[in-house]
Order: structure tokens, then sequence, then C-alpha cells
């Protein structure tokens, strides 16, 4: 039995039918040939009248009034000005756009659920492929899978395959977007018993640099299909996946804080705790601000968050322990739904915030470590700022190294240091923060980071050490799909 949400079929993603929006210019272009900001070279083009006529979906220039709302992204650092905004109708418009921008020598970037921390969804000077139209979900009960549109968020996928007792690891907030989390990797509650979001993906359909749609799997382009698992946005405009998908099973999770007093005694419990867990139970930690409404509101707090999937008898034993540690000052930790486990940390992540991210894998949390985390525990910038270690291994690092483009196998541990604060003025000493936080944790690291958590400049300089020895093989593919570097928009690998 199928079912349809955006009323989409397979031929139609293939060939862009589903069209929302009319034919429209809107806004006058307002830009010069200087207005590049890296890519294939310099604007020349007097209008995109020609482009207007290309697209079923619509053209938003600079000047006409949904241009300021259209470039926002979720990360509120970003500010930047593309020539244009294309909202895609379908795959036949990602085409016609990547074909117009490489015969008029136009850059472009691609969003599609714009929550990149980098930014990268956005280029001064370039033409956005905006996929926030291309939303629909179809999903295949029978053969548990999900044919999924390259704008989705993951809120959407879980509506969808939800309805079918059907989940798939979907990342740790709903509002992200389904593209970008997946071809960096994927982490998410249920990814030790299920695999990496990418570990899922069992086809794509992807508008090459040339402007071709290739089907990829691992019968067809498969070095194409190796690469976009965990490659990012390198190769190819990416107008729809497609998820295997598993049974829903009850699930037990939520999360326990504790005063920042606890902190030490904390870390080394989760340690103990992750060290014996099995694949069916996931767990994070780390320091928060207590939320409002609550005893610890706007205090230090440290915060373990589990996810258990599987039977409520032995769910409710595995989490046991947590609730027994402390005991801990506030406990949310209980039967749940799986839309609630998804969107337990979305409050977190608002969107307009500004966000600067650092990460680092670790195949163990040594005592050294967990003192740093305690230590910097106290200069945790307010309100929205955390620390956050998240438990890898199970099905995540049985992929080998080399199966897929996330190398990051062998790592235990995502250890992370998101910086979120509300003003400008406070950007320096955020920022400078969560670097000498993030540089100091690297000698804990095995060198790697996840990709989807790196800051702008930080990929600039880590972007090797992140695929380890895929690069190589990365830097291969990329050559033959995209031997300009025509998508470097992105995480970016070099051809």
């Amino acid at each position: 039995m199928n079912k349809t949400s955006g009323s989409i079929s397979r031929r139609e993603l293939m060939v862009g039918t589903v069209a929302i929006g009319g034919l429209a210019l809107l806004g006058t272009p307002k830009f010069s040939s200087a207005q590049t900001a890296g890519g294939v070279g310099a604007a020349s083009t007097s209008g995109f009248d020609d482009l207007t006529s290309l697209i079923r979906g619509e053209l938003i220039l600079p000047g006409h009034d949904a241009y300021d709302e259209a470039r926002k992204v979720w990360n509120g650092m970003i500010d930047k000005r593309p020539a244009a905004i294309a909202r895609c109708s379908g795959a036949a418009d990602v085409m016609d756009v990547v074909k117009y921008a490489r015969e008029k020598n136009i850059p472009v970037s691609v969003r599609g659920g714009g929550h990149n921390v980098a930014g990268k969804a956005l280029k001064d000077g370039a033409i956005a492929i905006d996929l926030a139209g291309l939303h629909g979900v179809r999903v295949d009960a029978a053969k548990k899978r999900a044919r999924v549109q390259g704008g989705a968020r993951w809120a959407a996928v879980d509506r969808e395959t939800l309805a079918f007792d059907l989940v798939t690891t979907g990342g740790t907030v709903s509002a992200t977007g389904v593209g970008g989390l997946t071809l960096g990797g994927g982490l998410g509650w249920i990814m030790r018993k299920h695999g990496l979001s990418c570990d899922n993906l069992m086809s794509a359909d992807v508008v090459t640099a040339d402007g071709r749609l290739l089907v990829v799997n691992e019968d067809e382009n498969s070095d194409l299909y190796w690469a976009i698992r965990g490659g990012g946005g390198n190769f190819g405009v990416v107008t729809s996946f497609e998820f295997r998908l598993h049974d829903l099973e009850p699930i037990t999770g939520g999360m326990a804080m504790y005063p920042q007093s606890m902190l030490k005694d904390m870390f080394h419990f989760y340690r103990d705790y992750t060290s014996t867990s099995p694949d069916s139970v996931s767990a994070g930690a780390g320091v928060i601000f207590g939320p409002p409404g609550t005893a610890l509101e706007g205090q230090m707090a440290g915060v373990i968050i589990v996810c258990h999937k599987g039977p409520a008898g032995e769910g409710e034993r595995l989490v046991k322990p947590i609730k027994d540690f402390g005991p801990p000052a506030l406990d949310f930790i209980a039967p749940t739904t799986y839309k609630a486990q998804q969107s337990l940390l979305d409050a977190s992540a608002p969107a307009g915030m500004r966000n600067y991210w650092r990460s680092n894998m670790m195949t163990e949390l040594s005592d050294a470590a967990l003192d740093a985390l305690v230590a910097r525990a106290d200069e945790l910038p307010p309100p929205g700022s955390m620390i956050f270690i998240e438990h890898m291994g199970g099905a995540v690092g049985r992929v080998g190294a080399q199966d897929t483009a996330f190398s990051n196998r062998h790592a235990k541990y995502n250890t992370s240091v998101f910086g979120t604060w509300v003003n400008a003025d406070e950007d320096e000493r955020n920022i400078a923060w969560v670097r000498n936080f993030g540089d100091e944790l690297k000698q804990f690291s095995t060198g790697g980071a996840y990709v989807n958590y790196m800051a702008a400049d930080e990929a600039a300089g880590n972007i090797k050490a992140a695929y380890e020895a895929n690069y190589k093989r990365l830097t291969d593919v990329k050559r033959k799909y995209d031997p300009t570097n025509f998508f470097s928009g992105n995480q970016n690998i070099a051809p």
C-alpha cells in the first residue's frame, strides 16, 4: 500500500512535473560582474528574463519585497546576497538553472533546508537553487521505502512514515533539511540501531554540473552513490532521495538534568553507561542552560538525553540507571513517541539565532577530555550555547570506513561545542570561545570532524582531515562529475 503526500510519483520526481507557483520574474536585477564570490567566473548578464522563460518556479531578484525574507537561512549570522533565488518546482527547473548558469558563467549555490551552520545555501552574487518547493514524501509501506524530495525537512518525513509505523534515522532537530543532513552523514537518535541517514540511502536522483539528471545507486553510477553518502553537496543537486525504512517500535526517551556541581560525576557516569549500552540505546550528554519554567531555569546544568527503540519493558530497564544516578534535579525520561523524541531539541535551535560551532570525533572519553569539558563549562555563553557529546558506535561503526564517503566509523563519540547567541556585537567574544575550546579538544580527537557541524572557516582548513583516507577518492569523483568545481558552495572538495 502506498501513500502519497505532495502528490508525487517517481516519474514526476524525475521529470519535474510537480509545479508550484507560476512563471514570474520578481524584482529587477541589481548586481554587477564583481558579484561572484567564488565559483566559475564573473556574472555577465543584464537580467534574467531568459531564465524566467525556462523555469516553472519563481525567480526572486534583489529589489523585490520578498528578496530579504527569501535569503534568510537558519543561522542568523549569515547575510549573503545572491544575484537571484530560483525557487525550483521540480527536477527540470534544477536542470535548466544549472545549464543556464554554466552558459552565462554565473556561480550557483544550493539550498535544501537552509539549516547548515556555515550558511552554504547562499553565496554572494550567485544564483541560489532553492529546493524548498520540492518537499513531497511518498511512502511505499510494502517495500519499506520512502521517496523524499530534496527540499523536504525531517518533520515531513516523520509525518508520512509514522502513518505506516515506519521510521528511518533523521537527525536530532526536526526542522533540519533532509538533503544537507544526509549528504553530510546524518547522525540521529536511532543511528546506533539503524545506522546514519546516509547508510539508509538506497538511491538518489542527482543533477550534475553538466545539467544531466542521473539515477545513482549500487548498480547505476555507483561511484557517485558512494560519494554522496557523506561527501556533502560537492557533486550535484539531489532532487530526490530513496530511504530504507524500519519498523516503528516503542520509544523510551527524553532528558534528565543535573545541577552544575554534578557535571564531573555526570560525565563519568555517561562514559560508563555508554560503554555498555546495547545498540537499541542512543544517548548524548552535555552542558546547557536550564529551560524556562523549571527549577534550573537560566542556570548552568548537565543534561543526558536518551532514546531507546525496542520493547517498552526493556527500554524502562535500560534507561533506569540514568534516572537513578544523582538523582537528577529534573527527570523527563519516560515512554514517549518517536515524533516527540525527534522534536525534543527543536526549542533549543530556533531560526535566526547567531551560531558558530566546532566538533571533534573521539574514540574514547578520556579523563583529561572530560576534565576539559567541565573546566570550560563555566565559560558557556548564554543564552543558547551548548556542549554536547553524541554516542556513535553500534550500527554506525559496523559500516566499513571506505564503504561510504563518511569515514569516521571508528569514532565512538562526536563532541561538539555549539555557540548560540542573539546580538551581533557579541560575535567576536562567542566565536573566539568556541574556536579556542574546539581547538583545545582536538588533542583528544581522531583529527576528524563532522562536516555538518563545520563552520565555514574550519572547513577551509580541516576538510581533508574530516574525510581521512577517503579524501583522495572523493577528489577523483569530484573531478569526474564536476571538474571545474561548479558546485563550490559547500564544504568544498576541490577537484
